[in-house]
């Protein structure tokens, strides 16, 4: 199956309920039209992708190699360029604005991100060991414990230490997607996805799940109609002007 990928901004967690009474958490994915920047094809470059450009930022932030390879594409200065490969060239365009309509709702979708930093933590939270007796008398609570065996005389590589943790590029696959708003450039997905709000993800087909596509959940709107909301404000305002 052919793969296909959008560029947006994680705006945080909420949820929604289904007419089935079920309740649905999901990340709000904000995805403002995404410009193909580029096309890559096996003849030019050696493979086949699609560069798109996310975020329109004011001009004079970028330096003008980032115009030139821009105005290629007539499109205003992006903030994030990313490819997306496994696509068909051939149905794209330089300059073609892609929207949150790429996908569908069921769809079966993987996101990547860069996961929230950290800094320097130490063996339990980093990686989920146990800690000591806290009893006084231990002297032993929350340190890395036994380093290594007699012989070797060093620690081996691969141990357990305290360090760094978290701003790594992190992907969920296999994730819903549960509603497509073009009239807000939003897409729900069931779930939570990497990073933290306001950064870059990333939306792609499902490598695992490729052809798979749920049945549409109906949502529960708290929205009136806008046939009956004009009908109530009409018969308000006849109303008013009886009293009148």
């Amino acid at each position: 199956m052919e793969r296909k990928g959008i560029l947006g901004r994680k705006l945080g967690m909420t949820q929604v309920f289904a007419k089935n009474g079920k309740l649905i958490p999901v990340t709000v994915v904000e995805v403002e039209p995404n410009v193909v920047t580029q096309i890559k094809t096996m003849e030019t470059d050696g493979y086949e992708a699609i560069q798109l450009g996310f975020d329109t930022k004011r001009e004079k932030l970028s330096n003008k190699a980032e115009k030139g390879h821009l105005a290629k594409a007539n499109t205003a200065p992006k903030r994030f360029l990313k490819e997306i490969r496994g696509v068909d060239v051939s149905k794209y365009q330089l300059g073609q604005e892609l929207t949150v309509e790429v996908f569908e709702e069921g769809e079966m979708v993987d996101v990547s991100g860069i996961s929230k930093g950290k800094g320097f933590q130490g063996v339990i939270k980093r990686y989920n060991q146990s800690r000591g007796p806290m009893g006084h008398g231990s002297q032993y609570h929350r340190g890395v414990g036994s380093l290594g065996t007699m012989r070797p005389m060093r620690v081996f590589k691969g141990k357990k230490l305290p360090g760094h943790m978290g701003h790594v590029s992190v992907t969920m696959q296999n994730l819903e997607v549960v509603a497509v708003i073009p009239e807000e450039n939003v897409i729900l997905i069931k779930g939570n996805v990497p990073g933290p709000k306001k950064s870059l993800v990333i939306i792609k087909s499902a490598v695992k799940k490729p052809n798979v596509k749920k049945e549409k959940v109906e949502l529960i709107t708290y929205e009136e109609p806008k046939a009956e909301a004009e009908a109530t404000s009409d018969d308000t305002n006849a109303s008013q002007e009886t009293t009148e």
